[in-house]
């Protein structure tokens, strides 16, 4: 594994602040240190993640996460929180959504044998310039996804109203490609995780690039809702994410795009995104809430094109966290590092309901923040003009709403009971028959507005439940007439 030297503490910040990492503990141990905050929150880092190197040059640096974990430890934030060091994903857990050919490639694939997957790799999207091939690609994958599954879990089991995962978020990746600098798609495998409790899930996707990768996973469910804020101009990364997608099937009007062109402000996002959210969670009534906190759509990202302050980027989370049920908060995109570790560093303290100083700790990574060492520096550009006036906005509400309208108010699905914790799965013996009835509870026939993005087709099994059963069916799974034909 490439590797950096990320963790030489200076001599003030190891006396000041205590280890930079919470405790080694293969069993997630909880690290009770402090007063917690109301709400439970739960908080996960695995300090490898950050050390693995895309290459020289290539814009997502996992450095970033320790940037970010030691200015949420020099604030004293891990105190208001339940700390975990999370484990690696397992490969049968990633192969609850990705193909066994894909994984398979992912494992054996490194930079000194490359020239021997020559084929594979453009049918798998690998050795591009956004997904290039590095050490330890794959271990990289399994900690940052099984971070994301460890949270999920916190929240199915009750133990945590909020559950936080800076190193996920990775949205573009797909069941059998990687995309846009994403090889395992964790939140997939969240959501999928959360369903086994959750009958409705709404994610909701602040980066600036369209979470094309989720929608597209989930686009012929009506137990997931995805709503997706970003750039849209038909040429933008990744060219999807037109109000016009919408879902098809039993997806129809579940799948919820905003696209917004440059330098949208504090002001627009904020009137965009609190009406919708708002006509959304109305609409559909979800149980869980996944949040994507992509960082690349601050205002001078190097990757970005809006403009939004990082107080403005957390309103976001600020409005969600208000609807009081379980949220699982995720990274994403962002590219200027030291302005991502500030804005994440920001909603952690809004998550667990803390006024951070202005004023940044010392911490090991101090010269990544001048000239200013503060946390709200200013980033927006005040010269750039806005090109989403409120006219455009109020048009894209009321077709979401137009949208919405045909949502059937909180769905009702038919629910398994299943134990209370994973531990009790294996005390009861059912763990294989419980694996095995959900794995593929979501996954649906490669049709629709998606299939000329695929590199290969595959058809994927569906779970009984998910078929027509007359007048005892409780999940509205049968086509209707205006649904039948599905391409395009």
């Amino acid at each position: 594994m490439s590797k950096r030297n990320f963790y030489q503490f200076d001599h003030d910040a190891r006396k000041d602040k205590g280890p930079p990492v919470p405790p080694n503990d293969a069993e997630l141990a909880l690290s009770t240190i402090g007063q917690h905050s109301k709400r439970k929150v739960a908080y996960f880092y695995q300090e490898e993640a950050s050390a693995f190197h895309y290459g020289e040059g290539h814009p997502m640096k996992p450095a970033r996460l320790a940037l970010t974990h030691n200015l949420v430890f020099g604030y004293g934030l891990h105190e208001k929180m339940n700390c975990f060091r999370s484990r690696s994903a397992t490969d049968e857990e990633i192969a609850h959504y990705h193909s066994s050919d894909y994984i398979e490639f992912l494992q054996r694939v490194t930079p000194d044998n490359r020239h021997l997957w020559s084929q594979w790799m453009t049918r798998f999207n690998l050795g591009v310039d956004d997904c290039p091939i590095f050490d330890g690609v794959y271990d990289f994958c399994l900690m940052y996804a099984g971070a994301s599954l460890d949270a999920a879990r916190k929240l199915s089991a009750g133990t945590s109203d909020i559950a936080v995962n800076w190193s996920g978020g990775l949205h573009h990746a797909k069941k059998w490609e990687a995309s846009g600098f994403c090889y395992v798609n964790d939140i997939v495998l969240s959501i999928l995780e959360l369903l086994r409790v959750h009958p409705r899930i709404v994610y909701v996707d602040i980066d600036v690039h369209h979470g094309d990768g989720v929608q597209e996973a989930f686009y012929r469910s009506n137990r997931v809702m995805t709503v997706s804020f970003h750039r849209y101009d038909g040429s933008f990364f990744p060219g999807t994410g037109n109000i016009d997608e919408k879902g098809v099937g039993v997806g129809k009007n579940y799948a919820i795009n905003v696209p917004l062109t440059e330098s949208v402000d504090d002001d627009s996002y904020a009137y965009i995104f609190r009406n919708v959210m708002n006509d959304v969670m109305e609409s559909f009534r979800p149980t869980a809430i996944v949040l994507q906190c992509g960082a690349d759509s601050l205002a001078k990202d190097r990757l970005g094109c809006f403009n939004l302050s990082i107080r403005g980027h957390g309103e976001c989370v600020k409005f969600m966290k208000n609807f009081n049920i379980p949220m699982l908060v995720l990274g994403g995109g962002g590219y200027t590092i030291r302005n991502v570790a500030r804005a994440w560093t920001y909603e952690t303290s809004v998550l667990v309901d803390q006024v951070l100083d202005n004023d940044l700790p010392n911490n090991a990574y101090m010269s990544h923040f001048g000239p200013e060492y503060v946390l709200h520096t200013p980033i927006k550009d005040v010269s750039a003009e806005n090109t989403n006036p409120r006219q455009k906005l109020d048009y894209i509400r009321e077709k979401i709403r137009e949208y919405l309208r045909g949502v059937e108010h909180a769905p009702s699905v038919q629910m398994q009971e299943i134990p209370s914790g994973l531990e009790k799965l294996h005390e009861n013996g059912d763990w294989m028959a419980d694996k095995n009835a959900d794995m593929y509870a979501d996954f649906r026939e490669d049709i629709g507005l998606f299939s000329d993005t695929r590199n290969e087709k595959e058809l994927n099994t569906a779970d009984d439940r998910e078929h027509y059963q007359g007048e005892f069916d409780q999940d509205r799974d049968w086509p209707d007439e205006e649904d039948v034909d599905v391409s395009l």
